[in-house]
């Protein structure tokens, strides 16, 4: 009766006191808490009657105490405010997110739970945020320039009778548009919800998607063409495509998803880059979390019909995991030696491929065949945090050799001295016997 007792009092009460370095974090505080905040946040979304939870709780008192001033550690008891949960995608418990730039896209945590292993996490979280910070790729919050949460309503493009058509249906891009009513009170609890997806977005997605509003009282053509009946009614446009309803949540965490899913899938694949020099390499494995990379056999090995079909298997994977962002590179063997010992290739086994996270100097081989199956299961196992890695030979990318890109066609033999052998006796030997 003690223990139940106890147990209780910890499902009423929630895990984290004030004496605790875990900051408890809720409906009222996390806007201010967190997603106004330049600081690193790792959050844990917890259900009081969870287990597992029940057994982090400890370790994650310890990760919060080892991190205080470094990286906040919070708590959301998210089977109480479970608006948060929803708004975060958070489907089972513990969940823990980690709040670093962008605030308004939080990534999941994929480590172990003890509390070395989620410190170590954060601290090379960290230092790659700090990294991003010296490089210019990234300021402070996202929501430090907005108002109470909200975003800037720059971001969202009046639309109207007169604008309408050119700048959306002729733009060949992705169009979010809400019709709204200055009266209506849905609509007002929206609007910064609407301003802040929009700015995120415009960021997220090099300006290729785009937020609209339209004034329904006063643009009634526009309502009126795509059967506007209430308010907000939000309308996703597609080149080429009739209008679709907007059928997703209304806090702009929900609508940047949204935004993000419809750029992933309207999105061009990734180019796929033959390693040519050091800045190729460095570019690539620099701008995106994981690079992709193929060492294919020699051409006259294959044939340049034989390396275009090495070559079509690995750009249908870039189309398939083109939402994944990941950077995708080709070389021949013998080419990059150095690349080959430095990733454990080492001269056999090919066509080969490796994923590289540069920013850890981590890599994984793919160990099962170079065929759609084989690097989709490779591939599908990173993407979950599955599957075996090491560390990149020596820490570093290695030296990479400028070469000359391959004109697409079949190899030749290299052209050496003609030798005469017209007075070259080739039957001395027959008839002896052999050792």
């Amino acid at each position: 009766m003690g223990v139940l007792g106890c147990s209780l009092v910890l499902m009423a009460q929630g895990f984290y006191s004030a004496a605790d370095d875990v900051v408890e974090l809720n409906p009222s505080n996390f806007n201010r808490e967190v997603l106004q905040s330049d600081s690193l946040w790792l959050i844990e979304f917890y259900a009081p009657w969870c287990g597992h939870c029940q057994s982090l709780t400890a370790d994650w008192k310890k990760t919060a105490t080892a991190l205080k001033g470094i990286v906040k550690v919070g708590a959301v008891d998210a089977d109480q405010h479970k608006s948060l949960g929803g708004q975060y995608g958070v489907k089972g418990f513990p969940s823990i997110k980690i709040f670093g730039a962008n605030k308004n896209k939080p990534d999941d945590y994929q480590g172990g739970r003890s509390s070395q292993a989620i410190v170590d996490g954060a601290l090379n979280t960290l230092r790659t945020l700090v990294k991003d910070r010296m490089s210019g790729r990234s300021g402070g919050s996202d929501n430090s320039r907005q108002s109470g949460g909200g975003g800037s309503k720059k971001n969202v493009v009046e639309l109207t009778d007169d604008n309408f058509d050119r700048l959306v249906l002729d733009s060949g891009e992705v169009w979010l548009v809400e019709f709204f009513a200055p009266w209506c009170g849905h609509c007002k609890s929206l609007e910064p919800e609407w301003a802040a997806a929009a700015s995120a977005v415009k960021e997220q997605t090099k300006d290729k998607v785009h937020l609209g509003a339209v004034d329904a009282t006063v643009h009634q053509g526009l309502a009126s063409r795509y059967g506007v009946r209430g308010f907000p009614t939000i309308k996703i446009f597609k080149k080429g495509e009739e209008p679709e309803d907007y059928q997703g949540g209304r806090t702009r965490g929900d609508i940047i998803a949204r935004a993000l899913d419809l750029f992933s899938d309207n999105a061009a694949p990734p180019e796929l880059l033959e390693i040519l020099n050091a800045d190729v390499l460095k570019k690539t494995c620099d701008d995106y979390q994981l690079c992709v990379i193929a060492v294919l056999p020699h051409i006259l090995d294959t044939g340049a019909a034989g390396r275009n079909s090495y070559l079509e298997v690995m750009m249908k994977m870039a189309e398939k995991y083109k939402k994944k962002m990941w950077g995708w590179l080709w070389t021949e063997a013998g080419a990059q030696m150095e690349l080959e010992a430095a990733l454990g290739i080492g001269g056999f086994g090919y066509p080969a491929m490796t994923a590289i996270n540069a920013r850890k100097m981590k890599f994984a081989l793919l160990k099962g065949s170079f065929s759609e199956t084989g690097i989709h299961e490779f591939l599908r196992d990173l993407s979950v945090g599955r599957g075996s890695t090491a560390t990149v030979g020596g820490g570093a990318l290695p030296k990479i050799n400028s070469v000359d890109a391959w004109d697409g066609k079949d190899g030749e033999f290299p052209v050496g001295n003609d030798y005469d052998l017209s007075d070259v006796d080739l039957d001395d030997d027959i008839g002896k016997e052999e050792l």
